[in-house]
């Protein structure tokens, strides 16, 4: 499989110089916030999101200023939401690190995530970027129904496929969108171009989520496991509403109990794991990826060749092919 350096390569000095201008629009004359700050920074992932935005910017124009703003404002409020995420769910680990709250508690967690969301704010508003403000806003909207929706479902697990797609939708395709869409409006094109764009990214994301929720019926190297996390957090993904979905009444009171009462009982996880595996839960979803994947990819095709379209395609098909 491409590697993300690979896919990075027609941006790379575009990404470069982005991590520079964000570092920046972090700074703050408050010593404890630059500490934290730093360690943000020195955390960052795969920096899919910023490729998104680039690489969508440069198949629909030139990038340019605008499309820098975009990138850190999409990764200001992004590094918010995370930020109060890990206290919400009360979170230790972020990527393998510490998470904020794990290192300086949260109240100060808190107060980190709401000088992250005023500083896109700001970097939006002193700019007069109210495009793109409007875009992330959206999501960031989005992404916070997305998460009292799966809450709210879980407290019944009553979840029914097409509520899972709008979790999903919401708490994770919205963000990749908003990517997208703001790469689209940096270079000016009309409003038709970055609505394409957006539903381009929200296919992407589904796809993306849908991968990741697969992750959860992998077995672990070491112990032979399945990871099921996803059960053990009472959340009902794809492969096990799909289970659901096919089970007799009887069955159906045993796999609730299961997620409800015994989701810490690794013994009747397997057990629930092997089901979904036997009945086909994991084909559907793989099935319902590709063809997610494929929409996003049909779209893509539309626009004509260049070495940002090859590595926007070659993006969509890394979100659907990683191992982690």
């Amino acid at each position: 499989m491409i590697s993300l350096n690979e896919i990075k390569e027609p941006i790379r000095e575009h990404i470069e110089v982005f991590e520079g201008k964000f570092r920046a629009s972090m700074k703050s004359s408050v010593p404890l916030l630059d500490t934290i700050t730093r360690y943000i920074i020195k955390r960052k992932g795969k920096q899919m999101r910023p490729m998104f935005v680039f690489l969508s910017a440069g198949l629909c124009g030139t990038v340019n200023e605008s499309t820098y703003r975009a990138a850190s404002l999409i990764e200001l409020l992004h590094t918010a939401t995370l930020v109060h995420d890990d206290v919400v769910d009360d979170s230790n680990l972020r990527r393998g690190f510490f998470s904020l709250n794990a290192l300086w508690k949260n109240k100060i967690a808190v107060l980190v995530g709401d000088f992250l969301l005023s500083r896109g704010l700001l970097l939006a508003l002193e700019n007069d970027e109210f495009k793109l403000l409007k875009i992330v806003s959206n999501a960031v909207r989005e992404m916070s129904e997305g998460e009292l929706l799966q809450i709210e479902k879980a407290r019944k697990l009553d979840i029914q496929e097409n509520i899972y797609f709008e979790i999903i939708r919401k708490k994770t395709a919205t963000l990749i969108a908003s990517c997208c869409a703001c790469g689209a409006s940096s270079v000016n094109v009309s409003k038709e171009m970055v609505e394409a764009m957006w539903a381009f990214g929200e296919h992407v994301g589904i796809a993306f989520q849908i991968k990741d929720d697969l992750f959860d019926y992998e077995r672990n190297n070491a112990t032979g496991k399945p990871n099921g996390t996803d059960i053990r957090d009472r959340k009902m993904t794809l492969p096990l509403i799909y289970l659901l979905n096919h089970s007799d009444f009887m069955e159906k009171r045993w796999i609730i109990n299961t997620v409800k009462s015994h989701h810490n009982d690794q013994a009747r996880v397997s057990k629930l794991v092997d089901k979904v595996v036997e009945r086909g839960g994991i084909d559907y979803a793989n099935e319902k990826m590709l063809e997610y994947r494929g929409k996003s990819l049909d779209m893509l095709a539309a626009f004509p060749e260049n070495e940002f379209k090859r590595s926007l395609g070659q993006l969509v098909l890394f979100t659907t092919e990683r191992k982690t």
